[in-house]
């Protein structure tokens, strides 16, 4: 099975999920430098380089899966990705940047992504983890229906070397709002 977005642009209004450009290297820095993003995205790289976004948008990591940009009538405000496990089962994350937060921006996007995973890609399962403390990504998951599903204790390992809990949500077919 394919695992690129290229050629594939999903719509939800104003929002647009569509492939990584080599030309969204600068949106991704300027996104990367925000401190909440640092605090609730540990695998982020630190300090986040210029070099670290030409290889986020080229796939240069390697995590394969479906990665979009998801743009707002023509602006890069974040990123949504589905990659593929197991058992019809598919892992989702997600930021967004500060000016684009608390406008349903994200939610929508999730919506979207979701949409296509389960009708498009036939997955049976998706998963989500956020940081337990992470409130406004846990309420996104849980407008789309995402449901809690417990608590992953020490998940995460954090630059200070500090490892913090993660929760895990979960979204079956048919439970999509």
């Amino acid at each position: 099975m394919e695992t690129s977005p290229q050629g594939i642009e999903l719509h939800d209004g104003p929002i647009l999920l569509r492939a990584w450009r080599e030309d969204d290297a600068g949106a991704v820095y300027l996104a990367c430098q925000d401190p909440e993003m640092q605090r609730w995205l540990p695998e982020l790289p630190r300090p986040y380089t210029e070099d670290d976004a030409r290889a986020f948008v080229s796939e240069a990591f390697g995590h394969g899966g479906y990665k979009f940009a998801v743009c707002e009538h023509g602006t890069v405000v974040g990123s949504i990705g589905v990659w593929l496990a197991n058992h019809e089962t598919g892992h989702i994350g997600y930021w967004c940047v500060p000016e684009a937060r608390g406008r349903g921006i994200t939610t929508r996007a999730l919506r979207r992504a979701c949409r296509y995973a389960l009708d498009e890609l036939h997955l049976e399962r998706l998963e989500l983890h956020t940081d337990s403390d992470n409130m406004p990504s846990q309420r996104v998951a849980a407008k789309v229906g995402f449901q809690r599903e417990g608590v992953k204790r020490s998940y995460l390992r954090h630059p200070d070397g500090q490892r913090r809990d993660s929760v895990l949500f979960s979204l079956l077919p048919g439970e999509l709002r």
